[in-house]
């Protein structure tokens, strides 16, 4: 399987870390983000031949190379042109590298058309050289392979998902809905696009040549609009962008805890659901308090997608006398239950409860 790994934008929200080193040379305990990428994908190509620690021996000579443990990070000469200069043809890391450089931004999909003569025939994977990750890339290869898809997403559950763009599938996996970067009301799921993607040659055919084109504004909304399928795929394992300072600080930590790894973390224990009754000053309007609430709108739109729900202002059913909205409440984790009707808030509320409690 090829792979394209996306190493361009400019960092400017993380510009306090970066200074004039690209974003993909951003150090992880001594090593740059993208040679964690490399490592992934080393992994899940070479798991059955190398051992964790053959795949790290063959890391060594670039790594020592610009990280010297005594001085600490050697990145004084580390610029546009150094990643290519870093990592070179890919042969320290038993790997051939190609590059391929931008006069102009033409977006992550124009980019992407920018290397079809490496790309070829067969399906590739897009992934970010920004973004830590021990997702199992073999399986979303897999999966994509098996369902025909043009383009399978691999997505990840976020309680806040606030500051990325959220996907939203049906029962089968397929994706119906890309929501960018909603606030508390419009959120409908806890899935987030991660930007990394296996893709089809087929779908890299309504991408422009030399165009700015972006996968997520531009090609998806084709590819839906001409009935392509998009297959959503949640991925267990570990997922940070670090696109600001904060993301990266924790990230740090993270990898520190041991959580970058091939083998998925063990999920945290969730908080305590709130134990007060659902608000009742309001006969048409219900809040119902839930732990997780990015993630029961998730069941809530995968259920309610069949029966024509409507996703532009949290979900929003009409079905003859009787009309049912469901929001996230901006404030506090709790659901925001709207109906025409009193007695369709108050049952709508009573099965929220429900559900809260059954998943304690």
């Amino acid at each position: 399987m090829k792979a394209v790994i996306m190493a361009g934008g400019e960092g400017r929200r993380l510009k306090s870390i970066t200074g004039e080193r690209p974003k993909p040379m951003v150090p992880l305990l001594g090593r740059p983000m993208m040679e964690h990428i490399l490592l992934l994908l080393f992994i899940y190509y070479y798991k059955n031949l190398l051992s964790i620690g053959d795949i790290e021996q063959l890391f060594r000579p670039v790594t020592e190379a610009h990280f010297n443990a005594e001085d600490g990070l050697n990145l004084s000469g580390i610029y546009a042109e150094d990643i290519m200069r870093y990592f070179g043809d890919g042969s320290a890391l038993g790997v051939r590298l190609e590059y391929r450089v931008e006069r102009e931004a033409l977006g992550t999909a124009g980019g992407v058309k920018n290397c079809a003569d490496f790309c070829g025939s067969d399906d590739f994977l897009v992934i970010s050289g920004d973004a830590a990750c021990s997702f199992d890339l073999l399986q979303l290869y897999r999966q994509h392979q098996s369902s025909g898809a043009a383009v399978t997403v691999a997505l990840y559950p976020d309680a806040e998902p606030l500051q990325y763009g959220l996907v939203l599938q049906d029962r089968q996996g397929y994706v119906r809905h890309f929501i960018e970067k909603p606030d508390w009301p419009h959120v409908v799921t806890d899935l987030v696009n991660t930007g990394i993607y296996i893709v089809s040659p087929r779908a890299m055919t309504y991408v422009p040549e030399d165009t700015p084109f972006d996968f997520a504004n531009d090609l998806f909304p084709l590819l839906l609009a001409a009935n392509e399928p998009i297959l959503g795929v949640p991925m267990d394992g570990y997922w940070c962008d670090i696109g600001t300072p904060r993301a990266y600080y924790r990230c740090c930590l993270d990898v520190l805890d041991g959580r970058l790894s091939p083998t998925p973390p063990e999920a945290p224990e969730s908080p305590e659901s709130p134990d007060a009754p659902a608000q009742c000053t309001d006969p048409l309007r219900r809040s119902v308090p839930c732990r997780d609430r990015a993630h029961r709108m998730r069941t809530l739109s995968e259920a309610m997608m069949e029966a024509g729900a409507d996703f532009t202002n949290g979900l929003h059913v009409h079905d003859g006398s009787w009309e049912l909205t469901v929001r996230p409440d901006a404030e506090t984790s709790a659901l925001q239950v709207e109906a025409n009707t009193p007695d369709a808030a108050a049952e709508t509320a009573r099965l929220l409860e429900l559900m809260e409690q059954h998943e304690q």
